[in-house]
């Protein structure tokens, strides 16, 4: 299978119920779509939460983009029991079109959002 798509969502000025979570997938992953007309751009940001009281999990952030023939190393975002983390994506300029997204497991659910 392939990489599943995380839905950019926007935020306007009048109110939003706040959208579903996705459930991370270990063994798949996911992207979001970081060009200026798929609905990302370089304003785009996760909403990342850990659902596990018990313990740490872990979010990767990495882009498919290689400088000079070197691929760019994901970054690793740690997540503590019960909380949630705001992690701001990369510029489409630099990072390109796609990010792609790896967790260590389902319970890190994640929202994408960007202002319209």
């Amino acid at each position: 299978m392939a990489r599943a798509a995380i839905t950019v969502n926007n935020i306007t000025t009048t109110a939003s119920a706040i959208p579903a979570e996705t459930n991370g997938d270990a063994t798949e992953g996911h992207y979001v779509a970081t060009a200026a007309g798929t609905g990302g751009g370089s304003g785009v940001w996760l909403l990342v939460r850990n659902a596990d009281a018990g313990g740490a999990h872990t979010i990767s952030i990495g882009y498919p983009v290689v400088d000079g023939g070197q691929a760019v190393t994901p970054k690793a975002y740690s997540i503590p029991a019960s909380s949630s983390r705001n992690i701001r994506l990369g510029s489409p300029k630099v990072h390109g079109t796609r990010t792609n997204i790896d967790v260590d497991s389902s319970q890190i659910k994640i929202v994408a959002y960007k202002l319209a």
